[in-house]
């Protein structure tokens, strides 16, 4: 099998090293100009094309020298190391987003197992709400390197849209007062 990525080295950028896509013939810079280093980053790309059932258990395999708990640790637990951060209102308010609906079928997934098409199933069942808390969680994971990088780009995210907000008319509040039962109430209602 011909090889698809090749190294080549461009003297007029102070010797850095370049990998070309025979492809394509797109040339990216590999930023360095160690030639080892440059082999090796070679040598990954065209193996990561010949094994590419492998490439998840190499990474998790590099990332487990790191972080012990990469392989097993899910997004319930983020979502509680989460909330063990907050404190008062937030505290509570994060403990009621566990319990949204459409967050259920990504709780119990290993965070790097995860693929971005759940995550963005998971915000086309949900609410603003969902959207809004699903990026913080999201965003805390990357911050805490437990995903090696964003699953969804920040560009990628669907814009949070909120509906339209208004006040009641005159006929609402006289249906809410006529509804009151408490007497105290009903007289105030009346007054605004």
């Amino acid at each position: 099998m011909k090889t698809r990525y090749r190294l080549i080295r461009r003297g007029i950028r102070n010797g850095a090293f370049y990998c070309v896509d025979t492809n394509t013939g797109k040339r990216t810079s590999l930023g360095t100009s160690n030639e080892d280093e440059a082999q090796q980053i070679i040598q990954a790309k065209n193996q990561s094309l010949r094994q590419p059932v492998l490439n998840l258990q190499i990474a998790k395999a590099y990332l487990a020298g790191s972080d012990n708990g990469i392989n097993t640790r899910t997004w319930q637990q983020a979502i509680e190391a989460l909330i063990n951060t907050k404190q008062d209102a937030n505290k509570e308010r994060w403990m009621r987003v566990v319990k949204d609906s459409a967050l259920t079928p990504l709780l119990p997934k290993v965070i790097i197992e995860t693929q971005a098409e759940l995550l963005l199933r998971v915000l086309n069942s949900g609410t603003v709400s969902t959207n809004v808390y699903l990026r913080r969680l999201h965003n805390f994971c990357v911050d805490m390197n437990w995903l090696p990088w964003p699953l969804v780009p920040k560009r990628q995210w669907p814009v949070v849209r909120y509906k339209d907000k208004r006040g009641i008319t005159w006929e609402e509040h006289c249906q809410i007062v006529e509804r009151e039962k408490n007497p105290e109430r009903k007289a105030f209602y009346r007054l605004a």
